[in-house]
């Protein structure tokens, strides 16, 4: 589910770099990323309980959520894009918590069995996604110019989402 899931948020990701590049419109862009949020959150709710996954399904959750806070703010054109990039914040901060669990494997429980195994290319990706989310915390605020939020979404659209969702579809395992 997780990796059609990633597959689709590039649909997202990529009009909304364009969009930062001068490269499109805001309705569009932001029906897009609503659909693309709902999907993700639909994807998310299917993961925690279809498969009993929390851990993944949480993470989806967040980012399906600052989706459609994004799609919100373009499709009535938001002036003040704060409120958005404090979500984004929040969905950084939550990155970086996956990130260090993915990376550590988290915590080993009494009969040795850890609840997160530990993958260097999720915890890359999720250090990514720290990055990006964090990017749009600091361009809402109006520190960072949109065009850097832009390039760095086109550049880990292949690294963060394709690349382990292909990967992982074809063979099962992650690149590293």
């Amino acid at each position: 589910m997780t990796t059609a899931l990633l597959v689709v948020i590039a649909v997202m990701w990529i009009p909304v770099a364009l969009l930062n590049i001068g490269k499109g419109e805001a309705k569009g862009t932001g029906a897009v990323s609503g659909l693309v949020g709902l999907v993700v959150i639909i994807g998310a709710t299917i993961q925690a309980a279809v498969f009993n996954d929390a851990f993944t399904s949480a993470l989806l959750y967040a980012h399906g959520i600052l989706y459609c806070c994004v799609a919100y703010a373009l499709l009535v054109g938001l002036e003040d894009l704060r409120s958005v990039g404090n979500v984004s914040l929040a969905v950084a901060i939550i990155s970086f918590i996956y990130m260090a669990l993915f990376y550590t494997g988290g915590p080993v429980m009494e009969d040795g069995k850890q609840l997160v195994a530990p993958s260097n290319y999720l915890a890359m990706a999720c250090l990514g996604y720290f990055i990006l989310t964090f990017e749009v915390w600091l361009a809402f605020h109006g520190k960072l110019k949109p065009h850097v939020v832009a390039w760095s979404l086109l550049l880990w659209v292949p690294i963060g989402l394709w690349i382990p969702a292909f990967w992982l579809m074809a063979s099962g395992t992650l690149p590293f």
